[in-house]
């Protein structure tokens, strides 16, 4: 079944500032949550709001976030929302009000699903895993049986989200402050994987797997 394009607009994803910087198109979502892997979860927790940092993987329809069984944030069943961003520059105006960032971010809404099925938990580790560092799941050792037990996974519906992207120049270059002689522009943001370091307790001869040692000098985000 193939997905509408458009994501659907509701209360909580209706862009109410800023709604040029908005989107609803799915394939913008998407391409902003395959730029990274941490997102960070948000949820009350006995009455007082908990944000928490984790690593996510997605298919075409939910987003998978993981964590520790006895992380309270990752009980399930609960309202969430989800929020991804990439930072890609600090935008510098000539006048302090104008200053900003460039950037792209996602959020996602929904009740997060605690995932029992054992083949959907492994199906979901596994794009989990392999969002974050493609060919590792094949490389690496698989869950084992306490492992399994000992890891929550939650499973999140793509369907009510939303976008914010901004990039370019400030935007006080027409305006009565361009008369004062400032330097105004963008300060570019990138980040960059570095060269592989070994565990210092691997055996000097063990090589690099392929599939990691190509990341290096590839941009992330």
């Amino acid at each position: 079944m193939s997905l509408d394009p458009l994501l659907p607009e509701t209360d909580l994803t209706r862009h109410r500032r800023l709604r040029d910087q908005g989107s609803l198109d799915r394939a913008e979502l998407n391409a902003v949550l395959d730029a990274g892997f941490v997102c960070h979860l948000g949820v009350v927790v006995e009455g007082r709001p908990l944000v928490v940092p984790t690593v996510y993987g997605r298919d075409e329809e939910r987003l998978y976030l993981h964590g520790s069984v006895a992380s309270r944030s990752l009980a399930g069943g609960t309202p969430v929302c989800v929020t991804v961003t990439h930072v890609d520059g600090l935008v510098v105006a000539r006048s302090v009000f104008e200053h900003g960032v460039n950037y792209r971010s996602a959020m996602i809404h929904g009740e997060a699903r605690k995932v029992t099925d054992p083949d959907e938990k492994l199906a979901g580790l596994r794009r989990l895993t392999e969002h974050a560092a493609p060919g590792q799941w094949s490389y690496a050792r698989g869950p084992n049986r306490k492992e399994l037990a000992a890891t929550t996974l939650l499973a999140l519906s793509l369907q009510e989200a939303s976008v914010k992207i901004r990039s370019g120049p400030p935007d006080d270059g027409d305006g009565p402050d361009a008369d004062l002689g400032l330097w105004a522009g963008t300060l570019p943001l990138t980040s960059v994987w570095g060269p592989p370091a070994a565990d210092p307790a691997l055996p000097d001869n063990t090589p690099v797997p392929r599939h990691i040692a190509r990341r290096e000098g590839t941009r992330y985000a």
